[in-house]
């Protein structure tokens, strides 16, 4: 399998009168984890949104595939009414069958969300209204929607806030293992340590591109103080 390819030329974005994102111009390669870093409100998200078709843009964005465009997405937050009555396996079963939830989880898909809670270590929760779900819980369960039909290209928005330790290793197998089947993960992350551990190629993004390259080489303390302080 061979990840989307992503090629973006000359992006601007402006919102509100307000620049948001100048001149930017990245490729993301099929197959690899490229993660975008930088300081809150760099543009890090606006420039995902931009890729998922969520805001107006100047400039280009081109996305080349072999044979599917599969885009799986685990947005920071899940802004969710607490008070729904919407269980877990409801949540996924919703996404992927027609007939209403309420009547139970279609027998075509009842190994398929089973299978996908299991992997993230949700599958004792899967009555559990997702309103009483911890907010890594939640992490998780955006995942496993995330990955189901399997995406070419997996888009993380900082998915490990408020993400325990058990979550965390949960999140890191599975990217490993979409990795290793040729997947193309565009990934925000605030921990430098794990870049460093897990990306390709990582980009800083400070309105506009700072430094771009293999995060073992490019992540040194003089570049971090500048674009973080």
């Amino acid at each position: 399998m061979s990840g989307i390819l992503i090629e973006i030329k000359n992006l601007t974005l402006t919102l509100s009168n307000t620049k948001i994102l100048e001149n930017i111009n990245l490729t993301v390669e099929p197959g690899k984890i490229h993660c975008l870093v930088g300081p809150n409100g760099g543009g890090k998200t606006s420039l995902l949104k931009s890729i998922l078709g969520q805001v107006p843009y100047e400039g280009e964005i081109f996305i080349s595939y072999e044979k599917s465009k599969i885009i799986g997405y685990v947005p920071q937050y899940l802004d969710f009414e607490k008070t729904l009555p919407i269980t877990v396996e409801d949540f996924l079963a919703i996404i992927y069958q027609k007939k209403p939830c309420f009547l139970g989880i279609s027998r075509k898909y009842k190994k398929t969300v089973d299978e996908l809670l299991r992997k993230m270590g949700m599958y004792e929760k899967r009555k559990r209204l997702v309103g009483n779900l911890s907010g890594g819980e939640r992490q998780r369960l955006l995942l496993a929607q995330a990955i189901y039909p399997e995406p070419d290209l997996l888009i993380l928005d900082e998915p490990f806030t408020g993400i325990d330790v058990l979550g965390e290793e949960y999140f890191k197998s599975v990217i490993n293992n979409l990795k290793n089947k040729g997947i193309t993960i565009l990934w925000i992350h605030h921990n430098l340590k794990q870049v460093i551990e897990m990306a390709d190629t990582v980009t800083c993004i400070k309105k506009e591109i700072q430094f771009s390259g293999d995060p073992k080489k490019v992540l040194d303390n003089d570049k971090i103080l500048t674009v973080f302080s």
